[in-house]
């Protein structure tokens, strides 16, 4: 399974040769409702089919529907499906992503891939990822309101302190007994033994802040929440160099709590933060429009974006506006998305300012600023 953390923006918006197939659907996690996902898979498979026959020769299409068809028959992978599903194939590349969220059912058959979508997974201001942290072992999970799944796994990143540490418990320094000079009663026993584990125990925090930092916090940028024992909270943070642990977290065993309910208590912590950041955004879009340097007609937003004068976009959440950017004028023309020469025009904006290394944010529709489906703020 790919990595969107990975992949996107870099691979995802980067130039591809044409066409660019985007396929989306929502899919189910059980039985009996999944049964129905290869099914529907299917139809939209036939459905881009359709519209590759516009345009380009059987033989180019019978290449590019070969892993989708592979795909569809692989029984093991619709077993363990999420929320949604995101398949983007072109020449020399093809990408599965389980998503976190439904989404639309969508096909798109343009000269760049439909990324909106996976925007809003990647750039929406409600993602967080979880640290499930006990003495001897971790857990990385990441979700947002509606869902948490741990990551699975962290490539090359083992999950126990003996693995991580690279010892075995008889190695540990904390399974060994500790004996001072004889006679000594104060040098013997339990309180050197603990000391020894207590010197276990911040080697192997420090050890899951270092690969939970580079594996997981600085790909995505995703505020990290502790989920630990209230005796272990103030040890890992002493430790930990990682700037998107926040402050709040959850004094509990981890594995004393069902995921849902985990989920529910990680939401309670990110919800005033996730608000605030909405609230300041569409704020400072205001405090832009007023002084000159903000604008919510698309055509103006365009000519910007082409311009890489974007610093920040909000995008309204599944919405779609059929049609074109002129890349040198920025002129829209609108179309249909059944047309392999047509994308959506707020895909587009968002991958231009993106590329300009502008910030994307996607919004729900009742906390847009505007009606027009997007708002820009300029850098100048």
């Amino acid at each position: 399974m790919n990595s969107l953390a990975q992949d996107y923006p870099d691979i995802l918006t980067g130039g591809h040769e044409p066409p660019c197939l985007s396929l989306y659907q929502p899919t189910h996690r059980h039985h009996p409702d999944n049964t129905q996902d290869p099914i529907r898979f299917r139809n939209l498979v036939k459905k881009m089919e359709e519209s590759l026959r516009q345009k380009y020769p059987k033989r180019e299409i019978r290449s590019l529907m070969q892993p989708f068809g592979v795909l569809a028959k692989d029984r093991a992978f619709w077993n363990h499906t999420a929320d949604g599903l995101a398949v983007l194939s072109a020449t020399g590349l093809f990408r599965v992503y389980r998503l976190q969220r439904p989404v639309v059912e969508l096909v798109v058959v343009a000269d760049s891939f439909h990324t909106k979508p996976l925007m809003r997974i990647t750039q929406s201001a409600d993602r967080y990822q979880v640290l499930a942290l006990s003495r001897d072992r971790f857990k990385v999970f990441e979700g947002n309101r509606d869902a948490l799944d741990e990551i699975l796994p962290i490539e090359g990143v083992p999950q126990t302190a003996g693995e991580l540490l690279g010892k075995d418990a008889g190695d540990r320094e904390g399974a060994r007994r500790a004996y001072g000079p004889a006679g000594n009663a104060a040098w013997h026993g339990t309180d050197v033994k603990q000391d020894a584990v207590d010197r276990d125990t911040e080697q192997f925090f420090r050890a899951v802040d270092q690969a939970v930092l580079q594996h997981c916090s600085q790909p995505s940028k995703m505020r990290l929440i502790l989920v630990a024992l209230p005796e272990h909270h103030h040890l890992f943070r002493s430790v930990s160099r990682n700037p998107f642990l926040m402050k709040e977290a959850i004094g509990v065993q981890p594995d004393a709590l069902p995921l849902a309910a985990l989920r529910e208590r990680a939401w309670q912590l990110v919800l005033p933060y996730y608000l605030e950041r909405l609230a300041g955004l569409v704020e400072a879009f205001g405090a832009a429009v007023a002084n000159g340097r903000g604008a919510d007609e698309l055509d103006d937003i365009a000519k910007a974006a082409i311009a890489g004068r974007i610093a920040t976009l909000l995008i309204e959440a599944d919405r779609l506006i059929p049609g074109n950017i002129d890349v040198s004028s920025g002129r829209i023309t609108s179309g249909d998305l059944s047309d392999p020469d047509v994308d959506d025009v707020l895909d587009d904006l968002g991958e231009s300012v993106l590329r300009a290394r502008g910030d994307v944010v996607i919004v729900p529709a009742e906390r847009m600023p505007t009606r027009t489906g997007a708002a820009a703020i300029y850098r100048f």
